[in-house]
């Protein structure tokens, strides 16, 4: 395979105005921590003040199996963690998150090219295209920011202010708008005291009486999700996800059950076109994708260096070393543009 025969397929594919799935990967790009980073911060700084027996107990088996080398997810969902415990590791990884969020936003306001996906939307809208679908399972606001650095609207799901309420999409009118499906929450989404959520715009800390809204991996994450606007979101989501006509995944490591089945569903039986771009393809991806024979896909992840890539194309058997960066997106966009 050519580099203008993966090029081709990177822009036929983009040309079929894909939905966009953002991944954990995504926000890595933006120093935001991954799974490992907030592994080590909970076991160092969740409260465990007054917790009982019982719960201590849950919470040294959960220390103990992250020591032997399991990652955070699968360890939180071998462990029975109480409502109480799971709420203080809820406010923790709030923290830590907000905390680099805000610092992301701050600088993002000394540089105007910060955000590669800002000027991959612009480049989008310049088509006849009305609206782009975000579907994503990160908690932060790094697509929110890009949309603003862009001069492009976007809806989450509340109305706009900074006292936020659940709306439905056609209450916000504009010419042109990003739906941005944030399936397990975001920094900004509280339950409030009147049991509803809203969301507050870029807060430094938790309002007395509120609780955030994210929902962590373990036991409690698919009763969560089962009620608003969780539901509601995941069910917008579904929606774009299925009428879709291309996919491109940023950072998505193909672990979530809230979004992959359609996916996959779509790429195999119907063999929508995906593009994905990545650091390193995770397991699940290459699974799910590389080896389920996919018609049509675009696997690009990091080579030996940044400044090389291996590409993996449904056009070929065997993957291309490629001399260059187009696994970033910062790297795809001189792909497609």
């Amino acid at each position: 395979m050519s580099e203008p025969d993966y090029q081709k397929q990177a822009q036929d594919f983009y040309g079929k105005a894909p939905v966009i799935i953002l991944g954990s990967g995504a926000s890595a790009a933006h120093g935001m921590s991954g799974m490992g980073a907030l592994s080590k911060y909970l076991v160092a700084h969740t409260d465990l003040f007054d917790l009982s027996v019982a719960e201590l107990e849950a919470w040294s088996k959960f220390r103990q199996i992250l020591a032997d080398g399991i990652g955070l997810e699968s360890a939180l969902h071998q462990v029975a963690v109480s409502e109480a415990l799971t709420a203080r590791i809820i406010k923790a990884t709030w923290t830590l998150i907000n905390s680099e969020d805000i610092q992301t936003f701050l600088k993002s306001l000394q540089n105007k090219e910060m955000f590669p996906l800002s000027r991959l939307l612009e480049h989008m809208f310049r088509s006849s295209l009305k609206i782009i679908n975000i579907v994503t399972t990160n908690y932060d606001r790094l697509a929110e920011y890009a949309c603003d650095q862009g001069r492009i609207h976007h809806f989450t799901g509340f109305t706009h202010g900074f006292f936020r309420q659940l709306a439905t999409s056609n209450e916000i009118m504009s010419s042109r708008r990003v739906n941005i499906w944030k399936v397990h929450g975001s920094l900004d989404w509280f339950q409030s005291p009147l049991d509803d959520t809203v969301a507050l715009a870029n807060i430094c800390g938790i309002p007395e009486n509120y609780e955030p809204q994210i929902v962590t991996p373990g036991t409690h994450k698919y009763q969560k999700t089962h009620l608003e606007p969780f539901r509601s979101i995941i069910n917008n989501a579904d929606q774009a996800i299925n009428a879709a006509t291309s996919y491109l995944c940023i950072g998505y490591g193909f672990n979530d059950e809230h979004i992959q089945p359609k996916l996959i569903v779509k790429c195999l039986r119907h063999h929508t076109p995906i593009t994905i771009i990545t650091y390193q393809l995770s397991e699940p991806a290459k699974k799910l994708i590389l080896d389920s024979k996919a018609q049509n896909y675009l696997a690009i992840e990091r080579g030996a260096t940044d400044d090389q890539s291996t590409v993996y194309s449904s056009l070929v058997k065997d993957p291309l070393i490629v001399e260059k960066n187009i696994w970033s997106l910062e790297g795809y966009l001189s792909l497609i543009m």
